[in-house]
């Protein structure tokens, strides 16, 4: 089992960058794979990035390709979210979770999940 947990949420003006940071504990974090989702009102929830703590594999939703990084940091067992030149449709609550890692990244099952933090892009 793993938890994760979200922080570095905030208001931001459009053009503006943010980064949010996922702390995961348990145990056998290697063996998964960690992601970014979003999720704003009235929407459903939209994938944004995963990466595995092991080798370089990372993966990139189409609607912030180019814009935001994923990254890690395995000794904080902390994963990253940069996100740059935000805009008012970046506004969601965000969050962080985990599954078991899989060959294809893009098929992963997440099934742990934090509890959200809320960015929020002025125009």
């Amino acid at each position: 089992q793993v938890q994760p947990v979200e922080s570095g949420g905030g208001l931001v003006q459009a053009g503006s960058s943010l980064r949010l940071s996922c702390v995961a504990s348990g145990r056998d974090l290697s063996t998964y794979a960690m992601a970014w989702f979003r999720q704003a009102p009235g929407k459903e929830r939209e994938f944004v990035a995963s990466i595995t703590w092991v080798g370089f594999n990372v993966y990139y939703g189409t609607s912030v390709k180019g814009r935001f990084t994923i990254s890690r940091d395995n000794a904080k067992n902390t994963v990253y979210l940069q996100m740059n030149s935000l805009n008012p449709e970046d506004t969601a609550v965000y969050y962080c979770a985990a599954g078991p890692s899989i060959t294809t990244l893009s098929r992963v099952v997440y099934n742990y999940w934090g509890q959200g933090t809320q960015v929020t892009v002025s125009s």
